[in-house]
């Protein structure tokens, strides 16, 4: 199987419009955060059924994928290994985790990252030492850190939630605005399972919440404490 294949179906599958509405979307202006992308026009279901298909894809193959400058090409890549990862052994896994750490530097928009970081990062490292995230979380390059908050939302899923915590306090001095809507995002899911984790960790940093990140992570609370919350003014220092 030759990634020549892939890419002739995936320019089958093509669409115009989506190509031209997409590049707005993901922020691939000058300047931007997605700079450069280049769309084709191919939506994720599709996508989701390309990977089945082409799940036995070689290691080679799928990085050639990974480095191409077609972001529908790299999603493919990120989506045939969590696919894989799913159904793999221990040893397997450690290869694809691996590998995707290895090659992150193409995985370089919010949706390869969450496409992929909850299941092969989080999934490989839900019985094991995580330390490697809180060095991700620092790291100068954005979707470092959004790899590193994103991937807890396995361990949310586990009822873990003390990485989750751990590093959306880091990341509360984070400039970047996707990672504030991310390390809320996370937050409310932890809320979903536990209220009061997120409610104390709320009145503990509210100060130095950023805006996004509280609004993403009060989502779901009662309307009353949402408004509180919202309302309530900073302590002069």
């Amino acid at each position: 199987m030759r990634v020549e294949t892939v890419r002739g179906r995936l320019r089958k599958l093509a669409d115009r419009k989506k190509a031209e509405f997409f590049p707005s979307f993901f922020k691939t202006g000058k300047g931007e955060y997605g700079e450069g992308d280049v769309f084709i026009g191919v939506t994720v279901p599709l996508l989701r059924k390309l990977a089945k298909e082409f799940r036995q894809l070689d290691y080679a193959e799928i990085r050639l994928l990974l480095k191409s400058k077609i972001h529908e090409e790299r999603l493919l890549a990120l989506l045939i290994l969590t696919g894989r990862f799913s159904a793999a052994g221990e040893k397997e896994r450690k290869k694809i985790f691996s590998f995707y750490l290895k090659h992150r530097a193409f995985v370089n928009n919010w949706d390869l990252v969450d496409a992929s970081a909850p299941y092969i990062v989080g999934g490989y490292l839900a019985d094991k030492d995580r330390r490697i995230l809180y060095k991700l979380a620092k790291s100068k390059r954005l979707w470092d850190r959004r790899i590193a908050i994103v991937a807890t939302f396995r361990f949310i899923r586990n009822g873990d939630f003390t990485d989750t915590l751990a590093l959306s306090r880091i990341l509360l001095n984070d400039r970047e605005d996707l990672i504030h809507k991310a390390a809320g995002w996370m937050l409310r899911e932890v809320y979903k399972r536990n209220a009061d984790a997120v409610e104390n960790f709320i009145n503990a940093f509210l100060e130095k919440m950023p805006r996004t990140m509280l609004r993403y992570a009060i989502e779901r609370f009662p309307e009353p404490k949402r408004k509180e919350f919202l309302q309530r003014p900073k302590t002069a220092k």
